[in-house]
């Protein structure tokens, strides 16, 4: 028998512990490991995180303080474990203490709240289990799952800091809340039938019915083809039966959707496997707790089975879901109440696979109150599934795809926010408010970025008063108070617009400006910890930036550091008739470029170019008249109107709906084409103007936008080859197949010229066109195979979600404040 331990030979040590440490489960480890290694104590959650005091035997001590990272809860995230001897003192047993709890924006230091975690296996076994008391309970949880970020109200997170505060535990949730040894030790959103939300189905003209009978009812609308709006774990969405052609329709014309592919929920893998082709990597990201939107290949009907799936598939999702995309948007359920909805053993039969789309109007944010759910989407839903729980911070669905066999983000939202990016240098309390699509912002201090949901488009008045309620829930959650801003340099951006009221009310310096593509490079940079003194040469391809020389920038090769950039090379300038209009109808931006490369526009004859046909007789009249004038034109360099006006040369897309829709659509063709085993179109990319080698100062180069006039992408060349190839009869596919490969290979081509330049050989790829996996897989194995490191992006998307970071970093480095940019960045608009 051991003998007792004295004071004399005991350690007393204060274990701070910081990080996603609430919410997590972090707590009752920390019992367990104190009660296995024979320690005294206690442990409890305040402003800074988890702190613990242990006393015991030195040798125990020491291995509790090493355990408490190494063995932490899978859903926490330990960023620093330190402690400090306190004298020994009389005591026994081990103690969970009361939190002192605060509310948000109470002075002290800042813990984080982790982000919401779909239903685990252990609450889904007992979802299922018509043994286990909460057998079809929508809103099972536990320590490790649930919502979390959505319904947190103050700090630190404990059952009074959230939205679960008004619902008192019954006797045995309070039970379980207290044992150490139960799995919902200090869960904060335990619940049950008898003491938790409650389901409530509310359709006109007739009486709300509740619990089961809600469900039922659920399923027998959609069932039915009806639209039942959903009040999920962020926010609402709008759900109807996916294999029901006429439904989606109805929902489509209801919502203003245009062609714009829909999301599908599906009850389980298996399912997932019937519609859509599901890889290891995908199997992973679909299953994980974070639940994503993941876009996947859609099994193609001309063989209806996928190659791990028999008999062939069923159910058919309708072709109106994702119209020629080739790939669907899949979720698997990201709560227990997606799970039921499906319905369990012996229920009715519903919908084996349902769209879910974000419940709002079109570009407005999501609806999170029951009251404005009833009012903005009574002119779309015929029925409302929802429940008294109320969501605090409205947070929309995450969407990420696969390329390269890697994960891409193409939204961070639910599952991901607000868990914080790590920067690779020290910033002061800064915002950045990104760019007017696709909105997010980010708060920063120290090394952490804190990135936010996604709000939406900045042209509606409802997203930019979101702004202003996201960011102040935000800053007063993680403790921040900005003292300098960030924005976007357009003139005319809204968020710009917004940074700037904000700076000038909080008595600050206006905002530091930051060029559109310089945040792209700068935000892939800053995830992949690229050092401050580093030069990465960066290639920034989307669709619309303002360009410092009035243009619109957006196929652009720059030599960057986050303190500045030099403009080596861009695409060829194109004008641009009639701006928006163009974006829209895209043959107008193929005639443009078929009359920069001098071809004719024959509109007679079956030989017709697929651009001109569509283009009705007035208005070619018109674009032509601008194009030689240049009245309403306004060059543009973007590598996004490039891919339109490919698609529309080839007869893919000639009307754009939705962002990027003809890019989509050619490379749904150019992917088929690939599966398919068709041999590619050849085409180049020549590079025209000074040589890149020219450039004098290399030490210089990257700091500022200085240097010799920049190389130009000569597209014309291309645009001919392409022509030819369309008039020749060549197969579609091949000619989408072989135009991503001449980008991919002209990018490679740039780099192995500039190699001089590049530190370590390191090329960043950024800008909404990467969001296209195609591409960036090609890209990376052309830049692969000439000894490049390829530097992409894994924690934010691409696109303009990801913006807010690159400000955040560039505004962390420049020396200059504020704009206007120099004149020496780059060429001036062309006169033709």
């Amino acid at each position: 028998m051991e003998p007792p331990l004295s004071l004399a030979t005991t350690v007393r040590r204060e274990v701070r512990v910081r990080g996603v440490v609430q919410g997590v489960g972090f707590r009752p480890f920390v019992y367990t490991l104190a009660m296995r290694l024979g320690l005294t104590g206690e442990v409890s959650n305040d402003l800074d995180g988890v702190l613990a005091q242990v006393q015991g035997a030195p040798p125990d001590v020491e291995s509790f303080c090493r355990a408490i990272e190494a063995e932490a809860p899978a859903l926490a995230v330990v960023e620093s474990v330190t402690w400090r001897d306190l004298p020994a003192r009389a005591e026994s047993g081990f103690t969970i203490a009361t939190s002192g709890a605060a509310a948000i924006g109470s002075p002290g230091r800042r813990t984080l709240v982790p982000a919401d975690v779909a239903t685990c296996a252990d609450c889904s076994a007992e979802l299922t289990d018509p043994a286990d008391r909460r057998y079809r309970h929508p809103f099972i949880t536990c320590t490790n799952c649930g919502p979390r970020f959505t319904i947190v109200t103050g700090l630190p997170y404990d059952r009074p800091m959230t939205t679960m505060a008004g619902f008192a535990m019954c006797g045995e949730c309070a039970r379980e809340y207290a044992d150490p040894a139960d799995r919902r030790f200090h869960a904060q959103p335990i619940a049950c039938h008898a003491c938790g939300p409650v389901l409530e189905f509310v359709e006109p003209g007739v009486a709300p019915c509740h619990r089961e009978v809600a469900l039922a009812r659920a399923r027998e609308v959609l069932a039915g083809g009806g639209i039942v709006a959903v009040k999920g774990i962020g926010g609402y969405h709008l759900a109807c039966d996916a294999t029901d052609p006429a439904a989606v329709a109805r929902l489509r014309r209801r919502k203003h959707r245009g062609d714009k592919p829909f999301a599908v929920l599906v009850p389980d893998l298996a399912t997932a496997r019937r519609i859509v082709e599901v890889d290891e990597v995908a199997a992973g990201l679909l299953t994980s707790p974070r639940r994503p939107i993941v876009l996947l290949p859609a099994v193609r009907p001309a063989d209806g089975t996928s190659p791990e799936v028999s008999p062939p598939c069923e159910p058919v999702v309708a072709d109106e879901v994702a119209p020629r995309v080739g790939r669907l948007g899949v979720m698997l359920p990201p709560s227990a109440l997606h799970q039921v909805l499906f319905g369990l053993d012996g229920d009715a039969g519903g919908p084996g696979v349902l769209v879910l789309t974000s419940g709002n109007l079109a570009g407005e944010p999501i609806v999170t109150d029951d009251a404005a759910a009833l009012e903005r989407l009574a002119g779309i839903a015929d029925a409302w599934l929802r429940h008294d729980r109320a969501i605090h911070v409205p947070c929309d669905d995450s969407v990420v795809t696969v390329a390269d066999g890697a994960e891409l983000p193409i939204r961070r939202s639910r599952g991901f926010a607000p868990m914080p990016v790590t920067l690779p240098f020290e910033v002061a309390d800064t915002l950045a408010v990104g760019g007017d699509l696709k909105n997010t912002f980010c708060l920063a201090q120290g090394r952490s970025a804190w990135m936010s949901g996604h709000l939406g488009d900045m042209d509606d008045l409802a997203t930019q008063t979101a702004l202003g309620h996201a960011v102040a829930q935000l800053q007063a959650l993680v403790e921040v108070t900005p003292r300098r801003l960030v924005s976007d340099a357009h003139p005319g951006y809204r968020s710009a617009a917004w940074a700037r009221r904000r700076a000038a009310a909080d008595g600050l310096e206006p905002p530091v400006v930051v060029q559109h593509h310089h945040a792209h490079l700068a935000a892939v940079m800053a995830e992949n910890q690229v050092d401050p003194d580093a030069r990465v040469l960066g290639f920034a391809f989307d669709g619309t930036g303002f360009g410092p020389d009035g243009a619109i920038w957006g196929g652009e090769v720059m030599l960057a550091r986050y303190d500045g950039f030099t403009r080596l090379a861009h695409l060829d300038y194109v004008p641009l008739p009639g701006g928006d209009a163009t974006v829209q109808r895209t043959y107008r931006m193929a005639l443009a470029q078929l009359w920069h490369a001098g071809i004719d526009w024959d509109a007679k004859g079956i030989g017709a170019l697929p651009p001109v046909a569509a283009c009705p007789d007035h208005e070619r009249r018109v674009v032509a008249h601008q194009l030689e004038t240049g009245l309403g034109c306004v060059p543009t360099s973007s590598m996004g109107r490039l891919f339109d006006a490919a698609a529309s040369l080839l007869g893919v897309c000639h009307h754009a709906g939705y962002e990027a829709q003809a890019a989509m659509e050619l490379q749904a063709l150019a992917e088929a084409a690939e599966r398919d085993g068709v041999e590619p179109g050849e085409y180049a990319v020549p590079l025209l103007g000074a040589p890149l080698l020219g450039v004098q100062d290399a030490e210089a180069v990257g700091r500022e936008p200085i240097g010799p006039a920049p190389s130009r992408w000569d597209i014309a060349v291309l645009i001919r080859q392409l022509v030819d190839d369309v008039r020749a009869g060549r197969a579609p596919g091949s000619i989408a197949l072989g135009f991503h490969r001449a980008i991919a290979t002209a990018v490679a081509d740039v780099a192995e010229r500039s190699v001089s330049l590049v530190d370590d050989r390191r090329v960043a790829l950024s800008g909404g066109v990467f969001c296209n996996g195609l591409l960036l897989t090609m890209t990376r194995r052309a830049l692969s195979a000439r000894g490049f490191t390829a530097l992409t992006h894994r924690l934010v998307p691409p696109n303009d979600g990801g913006l807010a970071l690159g400000q955040i970093a560039v505004g962390a480095q420049r020396r200059i404040v504020t704009g206007p940019f120099p004149a020496s960045c780059g060429q001036g608009p062309p006169d033709r």
